[in-house]
This record gives structure tokens, C-alpha cells and sequence, in this order.
């Protein structure tokens, strides 16, 4: 599809599925080089990372490795509500773990800085973060990113686990806000 209506908003393609593939696929093989025998524990931020979070996790060559989820919101419709609340907490352990946040998106960094705080008070060995998504024009935060899958400018999307009001999850492209 070219175009897409959600709701109010008309979306058209911005970047293929074969072109997200390709990029989770790089970013995997950079971590399958870094982070083999740390026994990380790739943390998936919810809702928006779910469809991220599996195709990086599928393609980690190494079997000492887990995954665990964590629901945090700061999206009301297209604008950030610029707060963030934890919904689900973490139930493992990372005390002297390698901690991998898996993040769809990074834009304002508010969301990111905030997990890492959380994580931070559990003493882990280390926490980095990959995005597949990197808005530089949006950061209000200063954030350290380790694996980017790819920047974008600071328009609204939706797809691949990215939504407007809930819908456009299920894309598997990655489609930008139409502006009038």
C-alpha cells in the first residue's frame, strides 16, 4: 500500500518492510559480535517495540540470552504527552547484568532516560539501548543510544508496531503523517 487512513490522517509509505528488515538484520549482527557470552537480558519496551523486539530477537545467534517486557506510555494520539508512566514493572533480576532496552522509536529521549533511571537503582552491569528509530530534531533529552537501526526526520509515523490511537500496529511498513 501507498497510502494509508487512519482515523483523521492519511499516511503515505516511508520506509519498506524489506529496508526495516535489512536494517534489524545489521543491527543483530552487530550485537551477536558484541554481546555474545554477556548473557544480556533484552528488555522490550511495550506496546510500539513488540514487532522490533521479535525480529531482532530471532535473529540473536548466541543462546544465553533472555527477554522480558515492560509497558511504559508517554503517547496520547500524535503529540507526546512529555510524562512518563510505568504500567508494568521488570520481575528479573538485573543486578551484574548487561541490560539491552529495545525501543521502536526515540524521539523526545524522555521515555529512554526514564527507563535507564529506573534500571540504574537495580545496579545492573551495564544498560544500553537500541532503537530502531532515531528522531535527532526531536531529542529534548540527552540520551546514549549504542545501536541505531536508522534517523528520520521529526515527522509523525505509524507501522511496524508504531500507532496512531491504537491503530496501524499490524503495518508492515513504515508509513509518515500526510501534511495538508
Amino acid at each position: 500500500m501507498k497510502r494509508v487512513k487512519i482515523h483523521d490522517k492519511e499516511f503515505e509509505l516511508f520506509i519498506p518492510h524489506e529496508k526495516i528488515q535489512a536494517v534489524v538484520q545489521e543491527m543483530a549482527d552487530k550485537m551477536n559480535e558484541e554481546l555474545s557470552g554477556k548473557d544480556p537480558l533484552f528488555l522490550c519496551i511495550l506496546n510500539g517495540s513488540f514487532m522490533f523486539a521479535a525480529e531482532l530477537f530471532k535473529r540473536i545467534d548466541f543462546v544465553e540470552s533472555e527477554i522480558s517486557f515492560v509497558k511504559l506510555a508517554s503517547y496520547r494520539g500524535s503529540q507526546t504527552t512529555g510524562t512518563v508512566k510505568q504500567l508494568i514493572g521488570l520481575n528479573e533480576d538485573i543486578k551484574g547484568r548487561t541490560v539491552v532496552i529495545l525501543e521502536d522509536i526515540v524521539d523526545t529521549g524522555i521515555t529512554i532516560s526514564n527507563i535507564q533511571d529506573q534500571l540504574e537503582k537495580m545496579e545492573p552491569k551495564e544498560v544500553l539501548v537500541a532503537t530502531l528509530l532515531l528522531k535527532p530534531d526531536a531529542l529534548k533529552k540527552e540520551v546514549d543510544l549504542k545501536y541505531v537501526g536508522m534517523e528520520i526526520p521529526n515527522d509523525f509515523i505509524v507501522g511496524y508496531g508504531l500507532d496512531y490511537d491504537g491503530h496501524g500496529r499490524n503495518l508492515l511498513d513504515i508509513y509518515s503523517i500526510i501534511k495538508n
